[in-house]
């Protein structure tokens, strides 16, 4: 397992731990580079005007096409211990 990959399994446990629930955009990011780094690109239909929170994901997650996995598990890493120590934006 490369050092990357043992760092993003342990970012998605402590992303459990979090003492306060991240702020809504900070949960899309979260979601969309989960979503790049294990799923690659957006693939499927975007969601349809009545699935609000399902286009918002849609759209976090297509912002990030054509990033590299691993690019997105250690941008996720990073975002996931700024919010442990507090310095998330």
């Amino acid at each position: 397992m490369s050092d990357v990959n043992g760092l993003f399994v342990q970012a998605q446990d402590d992303v459990k731990q979090l003492r306060e629930r991240p702020g809504n955009l900070t949960l899309l990011r979260l979601y969309a580079l989960f979503k790049q780094a294990t799923d690659g690109d957006v693939h499927g239909d975007k969601p349809g005007f009545t699935d609000i929170v399902g286009k918002y994901k849609y759209d976090a997650w297509a912002a990030l096409q054509g990033t590299a996995p691993d690019i997105a598990k250690q941008q996720y890493v990073e975002l996931v211990e700024a919010l442990k120590n507090g310095t998330a934006a």
